[in-house]
């Protein structure tokens, strides 16, 4: 955590560690880690709820907890930019990351692969690693997608990569 802003130090220490190592294949031990996974990720939104830093809603999408969707948000400029989330989980998590898709900025911007995920390997994926399997989503939404937005986002509403919902009706209605 060398080098590290003290909020995000902050942020980090007080998101709930998880324990236990299994992925989709491991059954009970399966449903044990996803337990996990929600504890973290009720106390991360909490948290930014009452920090006033609401930035994401997610949820399983499938009874086995292997499929997430939601959306997460940007405010740039006074204004909010959403965006739809997904991402599986992998067969080798937790491992492996999972791999957090924008599928509307597919294309947009050099940062990030094909089907909209974002580019997490310099940075995040060795840090995934070193604390694997006590790092779940929470983790990956705080210390992946978040600085993810915050560097990307800017850059695309300033290059005219994307426009802001009201923009967009706006200059169709003209």
């Amino acid at each position: 955590m060398e080098g590290w802003d003290p909020n995000t130090k902050s942020t980090l220490t007080q998101i709930p560690l998880l324990s236990t190592k299994a992925g989709p294949r491991d059954g009970a031990l399966w449903t044990q880690r996803l337990k996990e996974e929600y504890k973290a990720l009720i106390t991360y939104t909490q948290m930014n709820k009452s920090n006033d830093n609401d930035w994401f809603r997610i949820s399983a999408s499938n009874p086995e907890g292997t499929r997430w969707t939601g959306k997460c948000w940007y405010v740039y400029n006074l204004l909010k930019y959403e965006f739809d989330l997904q991402f599986d989980i992998p067969i080798t998590y937790p491992s492996t990351a999972p791999e957090l898709e924008l599928p509307q900025l597919d294309g947009k911007t050099h940062k990030m692969y094909r089907g909209g995920k974002i580019c997490l390997t310099v940075h995040f994926k060795p840090l995934w690693a070193k604390n694997c399997p006590r790092f779940g989503i929470a983790h990956a939404l705080c210390l992946g997608l978040a600085p993810w937005l915050a560097a990307e986002i800017p850059i695309l509403v300033d290059s005219g990569m994307i426009k802001h919902k009201d923009d967009a009706s706006t200059s169709t209605e003209s």
